[in-house]
């Protein structure tokens, strides 16, 4: 596990840091030791470690260039290869199999949900495809079976916006970690802004004159310009007075704890976890995008239409923005059909 003068490889993290109870908990925890040996200059980079630099700086062109792929859709491929080759990084290319990528993918099951499975199975999909084409591999071992997910089989769940106010004021504002932690969360549920999206804010992209917050939308590649209200006004000016440490980082939020930089987009659900937790609200089971989900749902019974919801959180199609209509019970209600009358004669032979 540990190489030459006590580094760390960066794939083998991720098999020291596993619990199949608790692997929230145990990710946070590589996290912090990562950034840990990154400041100490232990942490080995894919680069220093090992032999397929060049294929994944030539993948990463590929996914670029040739697919066209947003950049944090082309990190999470090169994450997902980057994983896959420490993995098996005893065997050459050539000599791969297809048990180990079948031994990969049952390792990943133990860890992730079906649903987050089956995008790192299409991702692993994709490398090993551009690995046989360029004849990197001895043969095909493309074909990996998916885990079956079925369209609407979970609907998004939207916590109720009372639940939701009770959990803003439940945070500690009286430190810095708990004023940043306040105006993220507040930021997803008043605009409904993703974990990514949050992260991407810079001291720019506030227009203090106009009121107004820039945000780039990274899945559809487009700039919002969102209205600032007098209350967002003030919570961000007393988050950068208070909260926000000197740096010369430009971004909006940043860790308190060192080494100083910019929040991961896994912090932002660190965090939710954490102030869930710590409120006693009946919060079992949720995640920071029901801030998102609930922000939709205010939307919806306040009538706004389908396709400016979309718009505003920054969805391809309407099809992505429709799934919050089956949360709409009360609506669905009444455009109900009635149930037919009851037949009194078929009623009488019953009887």
């Amino acid at each position: 596990m540990i190489g030459p003068e006590g580094k760390f490889a960066a794939a083998t993290l991720a098999k020291i840091f596993t619990s199949p109870g608790q692997q929230i908990l145990f990710d946070a925890t590589r996290r912090a030791f990562q950034r840990f040996l990154v400041s100490r200059g232990q942490l080995v980079s894919g680069s220093e470690a090992g032999r397929f630099s060049s294929l994944l700086e030539a993948y990463r062109r590929h996914l670029l260039e040739m697919r066209g792929l947003a950049i944090a859709t082309v990190d999470q491929h090169l994450a997902t290869a980057k994983y896959f080759l420490a993995y098996a990084s005893d065997a050459s290319l050539r000599d791969l199999s297809q048990q180990t990528v079948e031994a990969f993918v049952v390792a990943e099951g133990r860890r992730l949900k079906r649903q987050s499975l089956q995008h790192t199975v299409a991702r692993l999909r994709a490398f090993l495809r551009f690995c046989y084409d360029r004849n990197e591999l001895g043969e095909r071992l493309d074909a990996i079976d998916a885990p079956r997910t079925y369209r609407g089989e979970s609907p998004p769940r939207a916590l109720a916006w009372k639940l939701v106010q009770d959990l803003l004021r439940s945070i500690d504002r009286s430190d810095a970690a708990g004023l940043r932690d306040h105006a993220i969360l507040w930021l997803m549920a008043h605009y409904g802004l993703r974990p990514s999206e949050i992260v991407t804010l810079t001291l720019a992209s506030i227009d203090w004159q106009a009121k107004t917050l820039r945000v780039e939308q990274c899945k559809t590649r487009s700039v919002l310009i969102l209205p600032l209200a007098d209350k967002a006004l003030r919570m961000l000016k007393s988050y950068l007075r208070r909260g926000r440490p000197a740096s010369s980082h430009p971004e909006l939020f940043l860790r308190l704890r060192a080494p100083e930089g910019p929040l991961k987009h896994t912090a932002i659900c660190d965090l939710y976890k954490k102030h869930s937790r710590r409120s006693g609200l009946p919060l079992d089971g949720s995640c920071s995008y029901d801030l998102r989900h609930s922000f939709a749902m205010r939307l919806l019974d306040r009538g706004v239409g389908i396709k400016l919801i979309g718009d505003l959180l920054g969805h391809r199609t309407l099809e992505s923005t429709c799934v919050y209509l089956r949360l709409q019970t009360t609506a669905l209600r009444g455009v109900a059909l009635p149930l037919p009358a009851q037949d009194d004669g078929l009623e009488r032979r019953s009887a």
